[in-house]
């Protein structure tokens, strides 16, 4: 029975080795897989090789040419220059710019014209301006710089770079226009260019306009310095609606004037009283200058009243007279009043206090006067030899045209032409033959007269 049992087992072990056997050996379907694969990779990577090749190929060339054309440039644009380079060549500004500046307005020198960027020689101890003419042409580009920068009167131009102000998140760039500037001959124009945001957002709330060789314009292997402008605040160009005049015209509305806010107390009290004008508000300050500083009220204090007035007299008066006639009275005024000539019955006015009653009634009618126009080619003749604050007076307060003025009406006959009313240390004094003179040092205007 033993024995009947090993030899069963026996052919059992049999079985179990032979079954292992069979089931190691790969069947034909998975031995046709895996040629078909290995065939298909092998294809795949014969055909992707040329492609692959061409790309490595075509960007290692790019890297190559890059890097070749950045070592180029750093050799031959002086704005790339080492730091431990001396520019031999800086850029100007020619003229200094014209303030305020808003936003949307084209920014001009104080001459009115166009910004001018000008080359010239660094080593140069005489502070020349003389343009500095490149065998060829050089790009500029114009950008925006922090007020504050730089804390001294040197920078290299790595620090120019790091004080660029780009615009804010979400607007439009800070610069507009010409941001792009070609010199020849050693001269740069701007032709337009404006800010479109104002300056309270940055640290030192003011801008400069800086000048730098444009990247990929020639320097001509010399180092070229950037250049800007002085620092300057940017407004918002709604502000320029509400912006005084410097100096204020006659014919501005009277909230131009320092201390008065349009549409603010101050004018509507003048309103109410048909002050709507400078030249209103320099009259009535004339004539009843009481009156005139009621009408502000106390909620303007002194000082702010002398501010407004110093403003207003700082106005040009131009070249109108205005003549009063009135039955036996002939007189001259200035446009904002003042008496120039007062003639009754044909001799010049001694009393002083009769003069303003004369000038009084003058205001009253102002609209019916009589407009002359002095004769400028006469009057530059009459201010030859004067001093400046004699040819402001006699621009002001004479009129080479007055003794024809006075023949035509017959009030003085006989006169002179060359007699003319003369200011002088106070005074406005009468052609000779009157030997009259009226004091005014008592005026509160250093550019108007007032006898009154």
């Amino acid at each position: 029975m033993a024995g009947k049992r090993l030899f069963q087992d026996l052919d059992s072990d049999q079985e179990e080795k032979t079954e292992k056997r069979i089931k190691s050996l790969p069947s034909v379907a998975s031995m046709v897989r895996a040629m078909i694969t290995e065939n298909t990779m092998t294809n795949f990577s014969v055909a992707l090789e040329p492609f692959l090749r061409k790309v490595v190929s075509e960007e290692v060339e790019h890297g190559i040419s890059k890097r070749l054309r950045s070592i180029s440039r750093s050799s031959s644009f002086g704005i790339e220059a080492p730091d431990n380079t001396t520019p031999k060549l800086k850029l100007m500004f020619g003229k200094d710019l014209m303030t305020p500046i808003f936003t949307g307005t084209k920014i001009i020198d104080v001459h009115n014209n166009p910004l001018e960027i000008i080359l010239v020689d660094a080593s140069s101890n005489d502070h020349s301006m003389a343009p500095v003419n490149l065998d060829r042409p050089i790009k500029l580009d114009i950008v925006a710089l922090h007020g504050d920068f730089p804390s001294g009167e040197k920078w290299s131009s790595d620090e120019f770079e790091r004080n660029i102000v780009k615009e804010r998140d979400g607007k439009r760039p800070l610069l507009a226009g010409e941001i792009t500037v070609t010199v020849r001959n050693g001269v740069g124009t701007i032709g337009n260019i404006e800010f479109t945001d104002n300056s309270s957002w940055i640290r030192s709330r003011k801008f400069r306009i800086g000048v730098k060789v444009a990247k990929g314009s020639s320097g001509q292997g010399v180092a070229v310095c950037e250049a800007m402008t002085e620092a300057f605040v940017v407004k918002d160009h709604r502000g320029e609606l509400y912006k005084k005049h410097h100096p204020p015209m006659l014919e501005d509305e009277v909230w131009r004037l320092k201390k008065i806010g349009k549409d603010g107390a101050f004018h509507k009290k003048l309103q109410e009283n048909n002050i709507n004008t400078v030249q209103d508000f320099l009259k009535l300050s004339v004539v009843n200058v009481d009156q005139l500083r009621q009408t502000m009220g106390t909620g303007m204090s002194d000082r702010m009243w002398d501010v407004t007035l110093k403003h207003a007299r700082e106005c040009v008066l131009g070249d109108k007279l205005y003549i009063f006639r009135e039955q036996n009275v002939f007189m001259i005024l200035n446009p904002i009043c003042e008496v120039m000539k007062a003639i009754v019955d044909g001799q010049e006015v001694l009393n002083q206090q009769y003069v303003k009653t004369l000038a009084q009634q003058a205001y009253t009618k102002w609209n019916l006067l009589e407009v002359v126009e002095r004769t400028q080619n006469e009057a530059a003749l009459l201010t030859q030899g004067d001093t400046l604050d004699q040819q402001y007076g006699a621009n002001h307060y004479h009129n080479i045209e007055i003794n024809r003025l006075y023949q035509q009406t017959e009030c003085v006959p006989g006169r002179s032409m060359n007699s003319l009313a003369l200011v002088n240390h106070g005074y406005i004094t009468t052609p000779a033959e009157f030997d009259i003179c009226f004091d005014i040092a008592g005026s509160s205007s250093h550019n108007h007269r007032n006898p009154f």
